[in-house]
């Protein structure tokens, strides 16, 4: 496995990573290769096509401002989340759309972005098409983008060569399974973490791997801190009260000290920030960005001994889980549920507490297998398309179940019947199995059963 955990944890924007970041990245690249191919000055028209999932949700999820911020060059970890709005309301006014910020052309969005509800592109439920004309109306350059999860984009062209074998930088400690992973922690007398530094530094010196991991711990500590700042409503139309800045002003001024409800606090502030666009980090999707920081921030409040130096070893656990989820099954709620989120971020959670709790390589794998096991056939069924509800109080869920599997695998030894391998499968199968309607459609489950209003 020759992917780094600096892919898994991204700086991005919220609400989805798959239906926000994920395009954002896609127009961007879209743009840039045209532009090294000299085809912008020529163009005078774009047109999008959003399918599957991204079409029926993608409203919801602010797709359509995600592609043209994309368009205009702007990418997810560095964009500023409070310009967004004047930006598209420009656009919006002028109906002139401005290719990487300098090439103008005429844009309509009723008629050049287009949602295509009851249609999907071959490979994946996240498709989308670019479409660059000129005068002539003559196609300059067209391309098919799949955003697969967790920000993760492939055009259409590498998923059909997705089969072949394809040249990677090779690391110390190749896996693919949790089996593996575990052979070499035994073989090397090693933890997974030491594995995963290992690793890390085919692409970074041990000082930068470091510093970037602190500074996405930071992003991470900034953005609980805005949620328990920011008061008012979520955007979307559903009128959600956020609820973090209330109460954080009550364990403020209580007397004894609440660890679940500081947990709640946590992971509620993370994802009101996402649903309000706001900045927050991949980890491993959007929609279930509170709980890996959820957790490591109760740890550093209630763990004896903690130390904001632990986030290595969490970071690099909690990474290995996360990659062994993304090539065995998904990250992506349009193709497995939210099992592929929620339960993904609890799983690695839950194995990366038990890490800095002092569990073993055995207890460590029983954890991130408990985290999932109990999140398995998960739907993914928002209300009205929102990353709301009940996405944000799931990461709550999320939370405590991660805290709870590391601590019910440290009372045992390591020893367990079902492997991590095992469960992952599993939920593989089980999202292929899972009806679409309950794939981040909001055509099923509380999405239909639930007014939106």
């Amino acid at each position: 496995m020759n992917i780094s955990i600096f892919e898994l944890f991204s700086i991005g924007v919220g609400p989805s990573s798959s239906h926000t970041v994920g395009p954002m990245r896609a127009a961007r690249r879209f743009i840039m290769e045209a532009k090294a191919q000299q085809l912008l000055p020529k163009a005078t028209q774009v047109y999008i096509d959003l399918y599957g999932s991204l079409a029926l949700t993608g409203k919801g999820h602010g797709t359509d401002k995600a592609v043209l911020m994309g368009l205009m060059g702007h990418a997810p970890e560095n964009v500023d989340p409070e310009t967004i709005p004047s930006i598209l309301n420009e656009i919006r006014q002028q109906h002139q759309l401005r290719l990487m910020d300098q090439y103008p052309v005429t844009f309509d969005e009723p008629t050049q972005l287009l949602f295509h509800y009851k249609e999907t592109l071959p490979y994946h439920a996240n498709g989308m098409r670019f479409t660059l004309y000129d005068v002539n109306n003559t196609v300059l350059k067209s391309e098919e983008y799949y955003s697969v999860g967790g920000g993760f984009i492939v055009t259409a062209t590498e998923c059909k060569q997705d089969q072949k074998p394809q040249p990677k930088k090779s690391v110390p400690y190749s896996f693919h399974s949790a089996l593996e992973l575990l052979h070499h922690c035994k073989t090397h007398h090693k933890s997974i973490a030491e594995i995963m530094l290992e690793n890390e530094k085919t692409w970074r010196t041990d000082a930068e791997i470091r510093e970037r991991v602190l500074t996405i711990w930071q992003v991470m500590q900034d953005c609980i801190d805005r949620g328990c700042k920011h008061e008012g409503e979520l955007p979307g139309g559903l009128k959600v009260k956020r609820r973090a800045p209330k109460i954080y002003q009550l364990l403020q001024q209580a007397t004894v000290m609440d660890s679940m409800n500081w947990i709640n606090l946590f992971a509620l502030a993370v994802n009101e920030e996402n649903a309000a666009g706001g900045r927050v980090v991949t980890a491993p999707t959007n929609g279930a960005a509170g709980i890996i920081p959820a957790s490591f921030a109760y740890h550093l409040k209630f763990h004896p001994g903690a130390k904001v130096e632990d986030i290595l070893t969490y970071f690099l656990t909690a990474g290995a889980i996360g990659l062994l989820y993304k090539e065995n099954a998904s990250i992506s709620a349009a193709e497995v549920g939210c099992q592929g989120e929620v339960g993904v971020a609890c799983s690695m959670a839950a194995g990366a507490l038990c890490a800095l709790w002092g569990g073993n390589v055995e207890q460590v794998e029983n954890a991130a297998e408990i985290g999932m096991e109990h999140h398995l056939g998960l739907t993914c069924d928002p209300i009205a398309g929102l990353v709301q509800i009940p996405c944000i109080e799931r990461n709550t869920m999320g939370t405590l179940q991660a805290i709870n599997s590391a601590k019910l695998a440290l009372l045992g030894d390591g020893t367990h019947l079902v492997s991590l391998d095992a469960v992952i499968n599993t939920m593989r199968e089980t999202g292929k199995d899972m009806q679409t309607k309950y794939k981040e459609t909001a055509q099923g489950g509380l999405a239909v059963h639930q007014p939106a209003c």
